[in-house]
C-alpha cells in the first residue's frame, strides 16, 4: 500500500516537474553551458538553495531536451542527492522508470543501485537488499567493471549488516584491490568498512592498522572526507580493546563531523559506545546520558542493530538499582520493541542475501565456466582429467574416513577412560600469583569463577568477558589475565571447553540428550550458533559430535 501510494505521489510530482519545465525560461547565461559545468555549479551552491535549485533544474531540462536518457537519469540522481529525505525515493522512482526506458542494462541497473542506496541510507535494509538484488540482476549482463564492483561493495554492506563479516571482509577487499585505481571514494570507503568488519570479528590490531592505514592514504590522496570516520571506528575499536578513556575521547572528536553529515546510524554507535565507555570505568552519571541519545535516534529514526540492543539492558539494570519502576518498565517495553525488530528484519534480509544474491552469483560463475569449455579444443582431455581427478578425490575421500575412525576410535577411548568429565583446568597454586594484579582480587576472582563454574552459569547464551567482568565487579584484563594464568587457557576456550564438558557428562548419562541434534545440543549448552558449538566441541574432543553419540550409544547396546 505504501508503494502505491509513492508512485502515485511520483507521478503527481512527475506532472508537476513538467509543468514547470514548459513554463521554465532558460537564462541566457546558462544556455551554452555542458553539463559537467552545471553539476561543478550543484555542488559548490549546498548553501545556497534558490541558487541549486535552479541549476538542478536546468540539468534535468536540457537533458530532456536534448532526449539523452542517460544525462535525464543523472538530472534525477541530482535532484535525490540534494532533496529532502521525504522526496528522495520520488525522484529515485522516476529515475529508474528514465533507465528502464533507456533499455540499457548498465543505465538501468546504476538506477535500481541508487535507489537502494537510498534505502540503505534511511536503514531500510529490506528495502535497499531488494533494489540491490535487482541492480546485479542488470550489471551483472554487462562489462561495466566500475558498477559491478559498486554493487559489490554495496552487498558487502548487507552481509556486515546480518553478522556475515567474513564474507563482507572478502568482498571489501576485493573492492579495495579495483577502487584504489579507479575510485578514491571508493577506495577510502571500502576501507574503512574493511577495518569495521575486523572489529567485528575481534581481530582488533587489524583493525587498527586498516584505520591508521585509511588516514594515511587519505592524506596521500589529498582526501581527508574519511578522516573522522576513519577516527571514530579506532574510538570504537578502542572500547573494545579496554582503552576507555581513549575511546571516548577520539569517538567525541568524530562526532561533529558525523552528524553534520546527518549519519544517525554513526552517531547512534558513536553515543553507545562513549555511554559504555564510561560505564565500564564505574561512571553511571555520565554513561546515562549517552544510552538515552541513543534511545532518542531509534524514537525518531527507528535506528537500531543487535550491538545497541545492549543500550536497553544497561538502562533497565541502571533503574532497577535506583528503584524506579517506571523508567524500568519503560525501557522494558523499548527492549522488547528492539527484540521484535532486530528478528523480524534480520530474517527478512537473511533468507533474501543467502537465496537470491548467493544464488546469483553461483550461476553467473557457473554461466562463465561454461563458456570457457565451449572454447575449449580439448574437450574429450578434459572431460576425462575431470572424471579421474573425482575418482582420486572420492578414493582420497573413502581413505581419509578410514583413517579419521581409527583416529576417532583411539581419542574416544582415552576420553573414555577418564573417570569423570573434567570440567576445569586445575588451578595453579595461588602463592604463585600475578605481578600486577593485587592477590586479594586475584582470590576473590578465583572464588567467583568456582561458583561460576560450579552453578553453571557458563550455560548462558552469548556470553562475553565484558558481561562476566561486570557481574565480578572487575575488569576484561583482570579477568582475561587470571583465567589465561589459573585456567591455562584465553577467555573464549575456557568458556567453550566448559559447555563440551558439560554436554559430554549429559551424554553419557542421559539417553534422551543422545537423540538430540546438534542444534539442540548448541541451545542446550547456550552455543550462539550450531557452527560454534561442532568446532568447540571438535577441539575439546578430536572427533565430531555425531562420531561420540555414536560410539555412547553402541557401549549402552
Amino acid at each position: 500500500m505504501i508503494k502505491k501510494y509513492l508512485l502515485i505521489l511520483s507521478l503527481c510530482l512527475g506532472d508537476q516537474i513538467c509543468a514547470q519545465e514548459i513554463h521554465f525560461k532558460i537564462p541566457d547565461t546558462l544556455r551554452n553551458k555542458d553539463y559537467d559545468y552545471l553539476f561543478k555549479r550543484i555542488e559548490e551552491s549546498e548553501n545556497d538553495s534558490s541558487k541549486q535549485s535552479l541549476y538542478l533544474r536546468f540539468y534535468l531540462v536540457k537533458s530532456k531536451s536534448e532526449k539523452n536518457f542517460e544525462k535525464v537519469v543523472n538530472g534525477y540522481k541530482n535532484y535525490v542527492h540534494h532533496s529532502p529525505e521525504n522526496l528522495k525515493l520520488i525522484y529515485a522512482d522516476s529515475m529508474v522508470y528514465t533507465a528502464k526506458k533507456s533499455m540499457d542494462n548498465a543505465l538501468i541497473g546504476s538506477a535500481y543501485l541508487s535507489k537502494g542506496i537510498v534505502y540503505y541510507s534511511l536503514k531500510k535494509h529490506d528495502y535497499a537488499l531488494d533494489n540491490y538484488l535487482i541492480a546485479n540482476n542488470y550489471i551483472s549482463k554487462t562489462n561495466d567493471k566500475y558498477l559491478i564492483y559498486k554493487t559489490k561493495y554495496n552487498i558487502a554492506h548487507i552481509k556486515y549488516f546480518l553478522g556475515f563479516y567474513d564474507e563482507a571482509i572478502s568482498l571489501f577487499k576485493e573492492c579495495i584491490g579495483y577502487f584504489k585505481e579507479n575510485s578514491v571514494g571508493g577506495y577510502l570507503n571500502s576501507l574503512h568498512s574493511l577495518g569495521i568488519c575486523y572489529n567485528r570479528i575481534g581481530n582488533y590490531g587489524l583493525c587498527t592498522d586498516t584505520n591508521l592505514l585509511g588516514i594515511a592514504e587519505g592524506r596521500r590522496l589529498a582526501n581527508d572526507e574519511m578522516r573522522d570516520y576513519f577516527i571514530h571506528s579506532e574510538g570504537v575499536n578502542q572500547y573494545f580493546r579496554g582503552n576507555y578513556s581513549l575511546a571516548i575521547k577520539k569517538i567525541t572528536y568524530a562526532l561533529p563531523t558525523v552528524h553534520k553529515y546527518k549519519d544517525f546510524a554513526n552517531e547512534a554507535v558513536g553515543y553507545f559506545y562513549i555511554g559504555k565507555s564510561y560505564w565500564d570505568l564505574k561512571n553511571t552519571q555520565m554513561a546515562i546520558p549517552y544510552f538515552k541519545k541513543v534511545d532518542a535516534i531509534f524514537n525518531d529514526k527507528g535506528y537500531i542493530r543487535p550491538d545497541l540492543r545492549n543500550n536497553y539492558e544497561l538502562l533497565i539494570n541502571y533503574y532497577k538499582s535506583k528503584n524506579n519502576l517506571n523508567l524500568q518498565l519503560y525501557y522494558i517495553e523499548k527492549l522488547l520493541k528492539v527484540d521484535s525488530i532486530i528478528h523480524n528484519r534480520y530474517r527478512y534480509v537473511s533468507g533474501k542475501i543467502t537465496k537470491e544474491y548467493d544464488t546469483k552469483e553461483l550461476l553467473f560463475q557457473k554461466n562463465n565456466i561454461e563458456r570457457l569449455f565451449d572454447k575449449r579444443k580439448y574437450n574429450d582431455y578434459i572431460f576425462t582429467s575431470i572424471i579421474l581427478f573425482l575418482f582420486l578425490t572420492v578414493v582420497f575421500l573413502i581413505y581419509r574416513h578410514i583413517r579419521n575412525r581409527k583416529v576417532y576410535r583411539q581419542r574416544f577411548d582415552d576420553l573414555m577412560k577418564k573417570s569423570e568429565t573434567v570440567t576445569k583446568v586445575e588451578s595453579k597454586n595461588i602463592v604463585n600469583g600475578i605481578e600486577d594484579i593485587n592477590q586479594d582480587t586475584v582470590v576473590s576472582m578465583l572464588k567467583q569463577l568456582e561458583k561460576f563454574e560450579k552453578d553453571k552459569m557458563f550455560l548462558e547464551k552469548d556470553l562475553t568477558a565484558t558481561k562476566l567482568t561486570v557481574s565480578f565487579d572487575s575488569n576484561v584484563k583482570y579477568l582475561s589475565k587470571i583465567i589465561s594464568h589459573y585456567r591455562g587457557k584465553k577467555f573464549v576456550k575456557y568458556i567453550n571447553d566448559l559447555k563440551v564438558d558439560y554436554l559430554i557428562t549429559l551424554l553419557k548419562e542421559d539417553k534422551k540428550i543422545q537423540n538430540y541434534t546438534n542444534k539442540a545440543l548448541a541451545e542446550e549448552a547456550g552455543f550462539s550458533s550450531t557452527q560454534r558449538f561442532a568446532n568447540a566441541f571438535f577441539v575439546r574432543t578430536g572427533m565430531p559430535t555425531s562420531y561420540f553419540i555414536e560410539e555412547i550409544k553402541k557401549g549402552q547396546s
